[in-house]
């Protein structure tokens, strides 16, 4: 409760020093300049930083701009000079019309701090209008008996500029019987009024042509002319008199058009067709004949356009009766337009924030401008903004606002606030505006990335192609923008000795995890490693998670028989006595699988046998025993193959083969396989043949060589050298010697089990091999020798 009434105290602190700030400026005296109407535009009013009594450069650095109360903006500002500059031709005459003096008025306002000056443009006439008649012709009807000194009122000239350089004088020519007076009227109108000075005679001369011209003040002055055509007729001694005069009414500014404003009447006590009058509208501006009708015969004034209460208030509107006879009277009707609440409040936006920090204390959000045309309680105004928003309205100066924010924003609790502003007047019925402010909160930093889970287990089959997709990790950042870009990474594993950057990867962008490599169930079935979700703020916040890989087992790995060895070695030979009865156990075939789980389990089958039904194999344990009591009849010697299959998808095998033989007992000597005998008899014809090709081969090769030295002793008989250059490797290199160039060696083999000596195989231990140096001379003198080693 203390700590409330502290922050309501401060709150009416923070108010009168505000009001005090306000009421300062409100009463602080205008700064007035002046300028000629139709001065060219971006020509030099004043220098503001010195008339404001502020610092070099204080203008750009406060954000200083001028606002005109038309909200046109006719006027500009060099922030950085200080120079207050025009931004248009300004034309008098369009601004203020017949007003004088005319004066442009705005303000110089600064941003930061909120701070205003008025300030006041005066805006000179020049001499830019002429006078102008309404009409180039005038008839004028003047009775015969009309005496010297009759005043005459003539029409009226405008002239658009004002003071001096608006209409003076009138005259008018020429002067043998008339001249012309000017008047002042009460509305500052210049009227010109024709004065008879001699007495006139129809028969003389019943018509006269004069030039009426209006001369304005300026130098050099303008003017306009009207001609003058006075008629002198006959002798109609009463003119209509109006019945009232002035007429003053009362008009409603939202009357329809069409609408009856008020009847004249004026009255003649002449008979016959001098005493007819008829109603016209006199002297009338370009805005009363636009605004007002009469009619003629019946005097009855009607509404033709739309009245506006805040452009002209009151109308002075002149009425002429005419008798029949050509005279007139003159009467005046007083138009007063009653203000009607018709103009809704006006708001105009000055300056406003587009998006503003979520963690920025208060701020400005928007400096705006109220205003209702109309007068009195139509004209005040009530200014407001919806309660359920961290926004409030401040007060600065003469209907200026601001819209600030009343406490820090949080984005995502709500990124954007539509901010309704809304006017009300006090007319009766009341008129409101509204304006809606779209105000972004930006983001900041304040939130981590976060895992959809904290833990994800991944399952890859193993012999995997490299680059696999193995799975995903996701990561969501409430903030927005590059606060809520997230990026991936792998963290370093806590055990040094897992190579992870060899096995897996993590795209940055997406999460996407890949196998870099096939991995092998069989080396590693798991592995864990930690990966990071960063976000690109500043400073960049980062949350963890920890993902598990399964690795599957394939049925990559077929049985091995590990017994009996398949090493090339003399097959391994079971005994096993001729007594044995049923079920002996002969040997049992191990064997073992590198994959995990079913694919693991073998089963053993007895795939071939010499004698079938006489042994069988154990399908679980691949144990083979006899099948049934041996007899004489059996034969001594037995080969049998055993498959080993495991129970992968699909299955993979391997074979086992076992040589039995059976005994009477196990003194018996090991006697040979009797399938040794046709390799025997096979291998002794190869032998044979071999010999006899050997040995031709070798004729063939002694006698081409012996040829071949005997011709080059016979080209050549000096001494010969070693050849040069490129030695031909298809060619065979003989020296003075005679001999062979290169070496050949054979080993012919003999079975060990027969005791004799048939050849077993022949095959060349050094292959025949071409000369490979070119560049060298073959040494004289070498030996050569053609070999045959048996073994």
């Amino acid at each position: 409760m203390k700590t409330l009434e502290r922050i309501q105290l401060n709150r009416q602190v923070m108010a009168f020093i505000l009001m005090v700030v306000i009421l300062s400026w409100a009463h602080s005296e205008p700064i007035r300049y002046s300028v000629l109407e139709e001065t060219e535009s971006g020509s030099l009013i004043a220098h503001l930083t010195k008339d404001l009594g502020l610092g070099t450069g204080e203008l750009a650095a406060r954000s200083a701009r001028v606002v005109s109360d038309d909200d046109k903006q006719r006027l500009q500002l060099d922030r950085q000079s200080g120079d207050l500059l025009l931004r248009e031709k300004l034309d008098r005459e369009e601004l203020c019309g017949p007003i004088e003096p005319c004066v442009l008025h705005f303000q110089v306002f600064l941003e930061t701090p909120v701070q205003f000056f008025p300030g006041e443009l005066l805006i000179q006439d020049i001499n830019d209008h002429s006078p102008v008649f309404p009409d180039r012709e005038m008839l004028l009807k003047i009775v015969e008996n009309s005496q010297p000194g009759t005043l005459f009122p003539l029409k009226l000239a405008q002239d658009l500029d004002v003071g001096s350089n608006g209409l003076q004088t009138y005259k008018v020519s020429p002067e043998s019987h008339f001249h012309v007076l000017t008047r002042n009227h009460s509305d500052s109108k210049k009227y010109p009024d024709l004065v008879q000075d001699k007495p006139l005679d129809r028969e003389r001369q019943d018509e006269f042509s004069l030039t009426l011209t209006a001369l304005d003040g300026g130098s050099p002055p303008r003017s306009g002319t009207l001609l003058i055509r006075i008629l002198v007729v006959d002798v109609n001694d009463n003119a209509p008199e109006f019945v009232h005069s002035p007429y003053e009414v009362q008009v409603l500014e939202n009357s329809p058009l069409g609408s009856p404003v008020v009847s004249v009447l004026a009255r003649d006590v002449d008979a016959g067709n001098f005493g007819s009058v008829s109603y016209s509208l006199f002297q009338a501006t370009d805005e009363i004949k636009q605004t007002f009708s009469i009619n003629e015969v019946t005097g009855e004034i009607r509404l033709k356009n739309k009245l506006d209460f805040e452009k002209i208030k009151t109308y002075h509107v002149e009425i002429e009766a005419t008798d029949g006879g050509g005279l007139s009277g003159k009467g005046t009707v007083v138009i007063e337009v009653v203000d009607v609440n018709d103009n809704a409040p006006e708001l105009t936006i000055s300056s406003i924030t587009g998006s503003i920090p979520e963690n920025a204390p208060e701020t400005v959000v928007a400096i705006f401008r109220i205003r209702d045309r109309d007068s009195g309680d139509n004209g005040k105004m009530v200014c407001s903004i919806p309660d359920n928003l961290p926004f409030i309205l401040k007060p600065t100066f003469k209907n200026f606002y601001t819209l600030v924010t009343e406490r820090p924003l949080d984005r995502e609790s709500r990124a954007e606030y539509n901010v309704t502003i809304t006017v009300t007047d006090l007319g009766t019925p009341r008129l409101k505006t509204q304006h809606s402010i779209t105000m972004r909160v930006s983001d900041v930093n304040d939130n981590a990335p976060t895992f959809t889970q904290t833990s994800y287990t991944l399952y890859v089959r193993e012999n995997n192609s490299p680059a696999l997709h193995i799975g995903s990790v996701s990561a969501t950042d409430r903030d927005s923008g590059p606060n809520a870009q997230v990026t991936y990474s792998l963290l370093p594993p806590q055990d040094a000795r897992l190579p992870l950057a060899s096995l897996v990867s993590v795209s940055a962008d997406h999460g996407q995890l890949f196998a870099l490599r096939a991995l092998d169930h069989e080396a590693l079935q798991a592995f864990e490693f930690r990966v990071r979700a960063a976000d690109a703020g500043s400073p960049a916040l980062s949350s963890e998670a920890l993902v598990r890989v399964l690795v599957l087992d394939d049925n990559d790995n077929a049985p091995s028989v590990l017994y009996p060895r398949h090493n090339g070695s003399a097959p391994c030979t079971e005994l096993v006595p001729r007594a044995a009865e049923a079920g002996y156990l002969v040997t049992k075939v191990v064997a073992v699988d590198g994959d995990s789980g079913q694919n693991a389990w073998l089963s053993y089958q007895l795939l071939k046998a010499t004698e079938p039904g006489l042994f069988g194999v154990w399908a679980h344990n691949g144990e083979v025993r006899t099948a049934r009591l041996l007899s004489e009849r059996d034969a001594p010697r037995h080969r049998l193959v055993v498959l080993v299959r495991d129970n992968g998808e699909p299955p993979r095998s391997a074979t086992a083969t076992l040589h039995v033989l059976l005994v009477d007992g196990f003194s018996q000597p090991y006697l040979p396989l009797p399938e040794a005998a046709p390799a025997r008899a096979q291998a002794d014809s190869l032998t044979v043949s071999l010999v006899v090709a050997l040995a031709a081969v070798s004729s063939l090769f002694l006698l081409s060589v012996l040829l071949f030295v005997a011709l080059r002793l016979c080209a050549r008989p000096r001494a010969a050298s070693g050849p040069e250059g490129h030695f031909p490797g298809h060619l065979v290199d003989v020296s003075g010697t005679g001999t062979l160039s290169q070496s050949y060696q054979y080993e012919v083999c003999l079975t060990g089990d027969s005791g004799t000596g048939e050849f077993k195989f022949l095959r060349p231990i050094i292959p025949n091999l071409l000369v490979q140096d070119t560049g060298r001379e073959v040494k004289e003198n070498s030996n050569y020798r053609n070999s045959f080693v048996f073994s």
